[in-house]
């Protein structure tokens, strides 16, 4: 019989004491790395980015025929998905040509489909992007009773 995994409990009571302070998470990172080749329980270290901010790449311009190429490509994706399925379940008929006629009608579709959904923006969203979470600092942080600890196997 198995049993049920337990997922780890956090507690909001729990005090922590800030220990070091970093502008990029490769470097907070990098610290509790080094708290734990030193066997320090790291299961009372966070890493709390503060001073949130949403970032946008814009990557290029998205015109209606590429919004249609993009939706083709992802409707031969399913169309060869579906003709997988279909093609596992009718045993009388080629696999291969199942598989081929749903990639074809798929990607058909997906390229209709992109387009419209291009043209319903009205050219209010002509380019493509890529959106990401950033933070300004990034604080290592170590619950209040170990934060002395921390800070002596770090050598600070």
């Amino acid at each position: 019989m198995s049993e049920p995994i337990q997922a780890p409990q956090i507690s909001t009571d729990v005090k922590y004491e800030t220990i070091a302070r970093f502008p990029d998470y490769a470097e907070a990172q990098a610290v509790v790395d080094q708290l734990s080749d030193k066997e320090f329980d790291v299961s009372t270290i966070k890493i709390v980015g503060e001073g949130l901010r949403s970032e946008e790449f814009v990557t290029g311009r998205m015109t209606k025929g590429r919004a249609a190429l993009a939706g083709l490509g992802s409707g031969a994706w399913f169309g060869l998905f579906i003709g997988i399925l279909f093609g596992l379940f009718a045993p009388g008929f080629g696999l291969l040509s199942i598989m081929l006629w749903s990639v074809v009608i798929g990607a058909i579709w997906g390229a209709i489909f992109g387009f419209v959904a291009h043209l319903a923006t009205g050219g209010k969203r002509d380019f493509k992007s890529l959106k990401t979470m950033a933070a300004e600092t990034y604080l290592v942080q170590v619950q209040a009773s170990r934060a002395d600890e921390a800070m002596s196997v770090l050598g600070r």
